[in-house]
């Protein structure tokens, strides 16, 4: 592939040494310090050409990237790293291995592991920023194929620079400091493109910890100065308003893994004192469109892509989007860039005739006053009747049975009010917010329901 640019540009946005890259529970980390840890880190990596990179702390995991990066290597990021899923990675890359900072990693692959080096004076060379080929492949995603085992995405690093780009002028970051809290692991494409990459790639900074709770989140807005951009998720965003905890303003909130109700984001602006922005993306295209969910529930594509409806399919393509790529939702274009999501493909349910979404019946349980987590879900087993029967599990500590369901009532078809209706103290969700099939599954085992 040729490209119109340069073949290479730069791993790093910051123009000056002493600017600060990172912030840790010790303080600040400069450009300088930075360069210093990847060229140190990358001397001594193994020879293998992938690596699982399982750094807890963002700091490390960005270290463990751009000396990746400086060295060739390939950084694979599977949504899981359960037994199964190393498995299924070392069949794909027998050369992998693992970099992690805990001493207890557990993983099945040859491991390297973080070693801290301390304030280590600078080498000469420390302060020259690498450059990286545009077509080098920087990252294998994954999504689950129809067997179930990994399909990789490659990444390559023009296509993320220009991904994170189109990130950054959208988000209204470009030309002024910022400072990344994450509540997603750096390992998860959304967490990877918008709490490490962007920070690199727009001359900001990261917070190294992965705050989860309410009081950790408003910890970590304390430890470091403003403007501060929150990355995180629905969940982290549901959890944080029911806990009703003062927390420090932030100057912008981004959210994505799944569609925020118009409600919560009103009330996500109105606690943090700042707009929020939602992206919308997924593995194959990386992000490819934002709102501000609070104003309006169109979604606008990011700068240079289209998309085109062929077949009754929705493509996207220009920009980062290097080739066209079919999107697994169901979309409804409106008018230029402008367009509606009403959930995804693999979510359609159809009922004596009619059909709706998971996501669509998500987003009206969650709409309702009082629910603090919910979602939709069809069973494994079949019905002896044949008949489609769905089951919600809800996190709503004030509302009983008839009230919730008379809600519902108000808002959906009778048709798919769920059957059984499941109370829970809380929803399995995993790092990233989103609620693994299996788990829902084991939690309607457990507390089973009536209709």
């Amino acid at each position: 592939m040729t490209h119109p640019g340069p073949a290479t540009l730069p791993l790093l946005a910051h123009a000056q040494p002493d600017a600060v890259l990172a912030w840790r529970h010790d303080g600040p980390v400069t450009v300088e310090r930075f360069l210093g840890d990847v060229r140190r880190l990358a001397s001594g990596l193994p020879a293998g050409g992938h690596v699982l990179n399982v750094c807890t702390d963002r700091y490390r995991f960005t270290v463990g990237l751009a000396a990746s990066l400086v060295r060739g290597k390939i950084s694979l990021l599977p949504s899981t790293h359960t037994p199964e899923t190393v498995r299924q990675l070392l069949a794909f890359a027998p050369d992998a291995f693992c970099l992690t900072d805990d001493p207890a990693c557990d993983i099945d692959l040859p491991q390297h592991y973080f070693l801290e080096i301390g304030d280590a004076p600078p080498a000469p060379e420390d302060s020259a920023v690498p450059m990286i080929d545009v077509d080098q492949t920087v990252a294998y995603v994954f999504t689950s194929g129809s067997t179930g085992a990994p399909m990789p995405h490659p990444k390559s690093w023009g296509a993320l620079v220009r991904n994170i780009a189109a990130e950054a002028d959208r988000l209204g970051v470009v030309g002024r400091p910022f400072t990344l809290i994450g509540t997603v692991p750096p390992q998860h494409m959304y967490g990877f493109e918008s709490t490490v990459l962007l920070a690199l790639l727009s001359g900001g900074a990261i917070w190294s910890g992965r705050p989860f709770y309410p009081a950790d989140i408003a910890d970590a807005l304390n430890a470091v100065p403003r403007p501060r951009v929150l990355v995180t998720t629905p969940f982290h965003l549901r959890t944080l308003l029911a806990a009703d905890a003062e927390v420090p303003p932030a100057d912008l909130v981004v959210s994505a893994t799944a569609p925020l109700s118009g409600n919560l984001a009103v009330a996500v602006e109105a606690q943090l004192q700042c707009p929020l922005i939602e992206i919308y993306g997924c593995t194959e295209t990386g992000q490819t469109a934002t709102r501000r969910t609070a104003k309006t529930a169109e979604w606008q594509l990011m700068r240079d892509l289209v998309l085109s409806v062929e077949d009754g399919k929705v493509w996207a393509q220009g920009g980062h989007v290097e080739t066209p790529t079919v999107l697994n939702d169901i979309i409804e274009p409106t008018s230029g860039d402008r367009f509606l999501l009403h959930g995804r493909s693999a979510d359609l349910v159809n009922i004596a005739g009619k059909r709706s979404s998971l996501g669509y019946l998500n987003h009206q349980l969650n709409a309702i006053p009082g629910v603090v987590d919910g979602s939709f879900f069809m069973p494994d087993e079949e019905q002896a009747d044949g008949v489609t029967r769905l089951t919600a599990v809800v996190v709503a500590p004030g509302l009983d049975r008839a009230t919730l369901l008379q809600a519902l009532r108000e808002r959906i078809d009778p048709l798919f009010l769920p059957r059984p209706l499941i109370f829970a103290d809380a929803l399995p969700r995993n790092a990233t917010g989103k609620l693994p099939r299996a788990a829902l599954e084991e939690l309607r085992r457990t507390l089973g329901g009536r209709e």
